[in-house]
């Protein structure tokens, strides 16, 4: 599934394309994503596009007063293409500018969304109970540990709830807590704050590096010109379940927390 990295790679190139364009026209090939798309997407028609942005895994396009919220969903990606070329299989919906660029929607899994916001974005209602970015002056160890207290639940579940921090996707939690040291299924309300800046600053420190390599490639994701993400090559535990830890030499072990798998190092994370 796309995470932080993969849509701000995919921002980062789909907002040149868009900013100062207007709308030619808005194309629904499939309207049975996640959610049936709404009627009120055609308001895109004949409007132009101020302002592209991320917020959370959902990309909002601002189209004055109101807009696009996209989110990529397990499979899905947005490329760059002119209007002319042929949709290919799995390519739900156009958004056509009024230079004939083309910005494509693909899904094999059809769990993307597509619908309206109004203006403020923020107050939609998939927005606005949203914890802070974690690459914001709003996040901090700190925030970490006055959420944590007093909840039992595991340290990796709990910095994957986009209520305390939003972006914090199954492949960099992995990633952020062996960086800090940080045993997965450790209580998030027995670990201390000191422990709760280390793994604010990895959490921060790897996603940086993944959005620098355009993200991370494992199955489905390609960028807005159809390119994987690089960042495959750096993990550190993810998906290296039998191999050695690159500290301690120690197997990196796979363990399912929250239905999800986790990859740790037995002997560095505790």
């Amino acid at each position: 599934m796309p995470e932080l990295p993969e849509v701000e790679t995919t921002v980062r190139g789909i907002e040149p394309c868009l900013i100062g364009r207007s709308v030619s026209r808005l194309i629904v090939r499939n309207a049975s994503l996640r959610w049936p798309v709404p009627r009120e997407v055609k308001q895109a028609n004949g409007r132009r596009i101020v302002r592209c942005w991320r917020r959370a895994k959902y990309i909002l396009i601002d189209l004055g007063g109101g807009g696009l919220l996209i989110h990529l969903g397990m499979s899905g990606s947005l490329r760059v293409c002119d209007a002319g070329d042929a949709p290919r299989k799995h390519d739900h919906f156009d958004l056509v500018l009024d230079n004939e660029k083309c910005i494509r929607f693909n899904d094999p899994r059809r769990f993307g969304v597509l619908t309206w916001w109004q203006h403020p974005a923020e107050e939609h209602k998939l927005l606005r109970q949203l914890g802070p970015e974690p690459l914001s002056e709003a996040f901090s160890g700190r925030h970490l540990w006055h959420r944590s207290r007093g909840r039992k639940a595991a340290v990796k579940n709990f910095i994957m709830d986009g209520k305390v921090v939003v972006g914090v996707g199954n492949i960099y939690a992995s990633e952020a807590l062996y960086m800090s040291g940080i045993h997965p299924s450790r209580q998030a309300g027995r670990v201390s704050a000191a422990r709760y800046d280390a793994l604010a600053g990895s959490i921060q420190d790897v996603l940086s590096r993944a959005i620098r390599r355009g993200g991370t490639t494992l199955r489905d994701f390609v960028n807005s010109n159809g390119q994987p993400g690089y960042f495959a090559q750096e993990l550190l535990v993810y998906e290296r379940a039998g191999h050695s830890c690159f500290q301690c030499r120690a197997p990196i072990r796979r363990k399912v927390i929250g239905q999800r798998s986790s990859y740790y190092c037995p002997h560095c994370q505790r």
